[in-house]
């Protein structure tokens, strides 16, 4: 999750492709009564810039919580001691449903971390599918870093593959708990509502949706666009280019996929790789309309203002970024006006307008975060392996949407496989070295035996959950 505050900041025509309704997406009320998209509509809240969020019941009787909506990670954690910053918790000893597994988990992200215990409850969902729902959970007791002043959410949902669940791949994630004891389809969709709402509005927050078992066609327009998931970890995408204004950057495609490229609703920017990220601010600062502009804004120390009702996004460029298709010998784009990339901080004395940089550099590889998908209405088909992109109804001022996609475009001049050559995911990783640690504790047996001396285990080696990949996310 990206828990970066402002407080250090400084001040300075639509082609059809394959629809929902021809892929067999649920797109209407369930027969059953299971599932009702529109009971789910604004079934989101959104926090300061800092994600989206969804109430939850937990155990029984029920306590009420907010969860922030992360498609990043695997966990289901949640506040289960008091914390400075947070209003309440989840008390696991009023739960007669709760039962622990006696499992210590912990969680160390980029900009915070959590620690706590394993243990299954039972959950409702107020808007989203029907019935009670037995689900793992993380009861997080102590943290660092993770829970931020002014944040209206006491725990996290993670939405992503099994693969990602710590401490180990067999704790069942939310969602696919969700659709195993619902039978709803293996879909879920969001739409963000967050774009040009003042990061500093707290009275009125950003609103969305998160459908759980299909789609919503009342929350996109237009035709619904596309990617193959390469691999279920993250939701890990292929890019193949990116544009400023009309301005191909001509990298290597491999560039804009190292280490990774993934969709990422709980990362609040867009976050490219060092040498994209450069190449973006470079072709914004040649075709922007400002002539002098602070660097301190585009590496994110300073905020730009402008006189109250002076529009600075008509100064800006429109970036596109293309996707492989499903047909793989094609691709489309989805593109993104100022809008969603020129974001609204705060007011200074009534007087000016300030905003921030909505894209960042990345050591851990390229992500679609909210910067990106609140212009969009985002499909995560997860049974059929894919994110489906569309223009979402809420990203829009007047009538004109913040976000445009279009295609089919041919794939010519770009590698069959712009994801060859990246470095092996830490879950492979680990793999290989559990592989040497039994080599090396069959070693340290033999030289027992021999020797007949005692011999210490070596510890060096141990994957541990700081040393795993959840370290390295790049929230």
């Amino acid at each position: 999750v990206d828990l970066s505050d402002f407080a250090t900041s400084q001040i300075l025509p639509l082609r059809k492709n394959q629809s929902a309704v021809e892929s067999g997406l649920s797109l209407a009320s369930d027969p059953a009564g299971i599932v009702d998209f529109l009971d789910m509509i604004n079934n989101l809240k959104g926090d300061s810039g800092r994600g989206y969020y969804m109430q939850l019941v937990i155990g029984t009787p029920g306590q009420t919580l907010n969860i922030l909506v992360d498609t990043g990670s695997s966990n289901f954690a949640v506040a289960a001691a008091a914390h400075p910053y947070i209003t309440h918790y989840y008390n696991r000893a009023l739960s007669s449903t709760y039962q622990s597994s006696s499992r210590g988990v912990a969680v160390k992200y980029t900009q915070g971390e959590w620690e706590g215990e394993l243990g299954t409850d039972r959950i409702t969902i107020p808007q989203g599918p029907s019935g009670t729902i037995t689900i793992n959970i993380a009861a997080i007791l102590t943290s660092e870093g993770f829970f931020l002043p002014g944040i209206n959410w006491q725990g996290i949902l993670g939405f992503a593959y099994p693969l990602l669940a710590r401490p180990d791949p067999s704790v069942e994630p939310f969602f696919n708990s969700v659709v195993r004891q619902t039978g709803i389809p293996d879909v879920f969709s969001l739409q963000m509502c967050g774009a040009g709402v003042s990061a500093s509005t707290t009275a009125d927050p950003a609103g969305g949706s998160l459908i759980m078992g299909g789609v919503e066609p009342t929350l996109y327009q237009g035709s619904v666009w596309y990617t193959p998931v390469l691999e279920e970890w993250y939701y890990q995408v292929e890019v193949l280019k990116l544009e400023v204004g009309t301005q191909n950057l001509n990298l290597d495609c491999k560039e804009y996929n190292s280490d990774k490229a993934i969709v990422d609703s709980g990362t609040t920017l867009l976050r490219l790789p060092g040498n994209v990220f450069s190449a973006v601010v470079e072709a914004i600062m040649q075709t922007s309309l400002i002539e002098d502009f602070s660097a301190g804004f585009f590496d994110g120390t300073k905020l730009a203002c402008w006189m109250r009702g002076e529009s600075p996004w008509r100064l800006f460029p429109k970036i596109s970024i293309y996707l492989r298709a499903t047909n793989t010998s094609q691709s489309f784009r989805i593109t993104i006006l100022p809008q969603l990339y020129v974001q609204p901080v705060t007011d200074i004395d009534g007087t000016l307008d300030c905003f921030r940089f909505g894209i960042s550099p990345s050591a851990n590889g390229l992500v679609i975060g909210a910067t990106v998908m609140e212009g969009f209405y985002v499909i995560f088909d997860r049974a059929q392996k894919r994110v489906g992109f569309a223009v979402s109804t809420c990203a829009e001022n007047g009538g004109v949407p913040f976000a445009e996609i279009a295609g089919p475009f041919l794939a010519e001049g770009v590698a069959s496989d712009c994801t060859s050559g990246v470095p092996l995911r830490e879950p492979v990783m680990w793999v290989i070295a559990y592989a040497l640690m039994g080599i090396c504790a069959l070693v340290l047996i033999v030289l027992l035996i021999l020797l007949i001396l005692p011999c210490r285990r070596h510890r060096d080696g141990e994957i541990t959950d700081e040393s795993s990949l959840v370290r390295h996310r790049i929230k």
